[in-house]
């Protein structure tokens, strides 16, 4: 069986985000990269999928020349190969469109991917990837059985309710973070991750409809204020009253 999965890099949690003087992006010169976290769950699904069945694990990314480190980061993790189409992402049709394109010259039979990105946090991409493809979904999974052709798949819905989704391949899930512990690559996987291939094909132009023209960052937050008083109803009523007269919320 051939199995796709779906990366993106991504900014660190914990890098420092700034916007250009003009609006038109963020700086990106001294900005950590890493594997979106919820792809990793993806990765990790697809690797256990293999080891259970056999087969092989390939691994599809778009963005610039830096997004092979996450490829490598996969391809160290137990992945056999990567497919890196060099574009920067744009918006999630255009993206899914270039993805959908490498992923059936593949002849991928099912695709595993994050439940999104932590970036953009649009949730987009995979769905729209399984559409173009004609491909059945199934989103934010939490857990994974494959018997064969079919598969079963749990996803909370919430208020405690779990959708249980039986279907055919080939597939495209989205993965959620109750699905799996994703395993750290070993020493001998990264050596071995800097010679398994990574093929680059060249890939369609699509037309984008979306152009984000302005990047700000979300306002301060003010500071909290400490209500003083001696009783507890002296500082309801104080409290009350800036409600009133500074927030005019009541």
């Amino acid at each position: 069986m051939k199995i796709g999965v779906l990366v993106k890099q991504v900014p660190d949690t914990e890098t420092k985000i700034r916007v250009l003087d003009d609006g038109s992006g963020i700086e990106t010169g001294d900005i950590k990269w890493i594997v979106n976290p919820y792809d990793e769950f993806a990765i990790e699904e697809a690797l256990k999928l293999k080891e259970g069945g056999g087969g092989e694990v390939v691994i599809f990314c778009l963005g610039p020349d830096t997004a092979q480190e996450a490829i490598r980061t996969a391809l160290a993790m137990g992945a056999e190969r990567g497919v890196h189409i060099v574009d920067d992402p744009v918006e999630p049709f255009v993206t899914a469109s270039k993805l959908a394109a490498a992923v059936q010259a593949e002849g991928v039979e099912i695709l595993f991917a994050g439940k999104q990105a932590i970036d953009d946090d649009a949730v987009q991409v995979p769905v729209i990837v399984a559409e173009l493809l004609g491909w059945p979904h199934v989103s934010a999974i939490s857990t994974f059985e494959a018997d064969g052709n079919t598969v079963k798949a749990n996803r909370v819905v919430g208020g405690g309710v779990t959708l249980v989704t039986e279907t055919t391949l080939p597939g495209v899930f989205t993965c959620d973070k109750a699905l799996n512990e994703p395993r750290y690559a070993s020493l001998p996987g990264i050596m071995k991750a800097r010679r398994k291939p990574i093929d680059k094909p060249a890939a369609d132009d699509v037309a984008g409809t979306v152009r984000v023209s302005n990047y700000r960052l979300p306002p301060e937050r003010p500071a909290g204020k400490i209500i003083e008083g001696e009783t507890a109803a002296e500082k309801a009523a104080e409290l009350v009253r800036l409600l009133r007269e500074e927030a005019k919320v009541i």
